[in-house]
């Protein structure tokens, strides 16, 4: 492995290396494994005002009729299925709302799965457990 002196004038007399070839490896030094994957799982309420129902259950029927789905291992058909959104703004809600989207992007987070649910009217009375940032 190459590597290039970092600092010369060090009054430990320890050099750092900086490697080339491989920058996760340090040379002249020791260095701690990464830390291990840590779990959280994020709580959160959204409330969201619906002005244009139609917009909303449309854009609900469009997303299944655009899923790639195996209505043979389904519960159901793409029939009754957009009937049950159209019959709810509910379902056409927690149909449109993708949380495996929360973190997209964020490099070295993975959603691994969830739960999400619409339930109209006022909303419940939730205390967040101690310790909630």
């Amino acid at each position: 492995m190459r590597g290039h002196i970092q600092s010369l004038d060090v009054p430990s007399g320890i050099l750092a290396f900086q490697a080339e070839a491989n920058p996760g490896m340090l040379t002249g030094m020791d260095h701690p494994p990464p830390p291990a994957p840590l779990t959280l799982h994020l709580y959160c309420r959204v409330d969201v005002v619906v002005t244009d129902p139609q917009a909303l259950v449309d854009r609900a029927v469009a997303e299944l009729r655009d899923a790639d789905l195996d209505w043979s291992e389904e519960d159901d058909d793409l029939d009754s299925a957009t009937a049950e959104l159209r019959g709810s703004i509910a379902a056409s809600l927690g149909a449109v709302a993708d949380i495996s989207r929360v973190a997209e992007g964020v490099p070295g987070v993975e959603f691994r799965g969830g739960r999400s649910w619409v339930e109209p009217g006022p909303p419940r009375e939730i205390t967040p457990p101690v310790g909630a940032v």
